[in-house]
């Protein structure tokens, strides 16, 4: 889905997820506003988040990874 990736669910909230958390399939890890719809993105397996790939509040494309999760 492409539009805005925001890791928080709101300004001055803490992240959904951070470097290190351990995570489960299902688990939100971020928002993707895309034309004022804000649109949960949920994790697709049970790992421990080594990465965050994109950067808050900038755009991200369709094909754009967001997270790399080491199961």
């Amino acid at each position: 889905m492409a539009g805005n990736f925001y890791r928080s669910p709101g300004p001055g909230e803490p992240p959904f997820v951070k470097l290190g958390d351990k995570v489960r399939k299902g688990q939100v890890l971020c928002i993707i506003e895309a034309m004022k719809l804000m649109n949960s993105i949920e994790s697709d397996q049970d790992g421990t988040l080594v990465e965050i790939v994109a950067e808050d509040g900038k755009p991200v494309a369709a094909d754009d990874p967001l997270f790399v999760i080491k199961p």
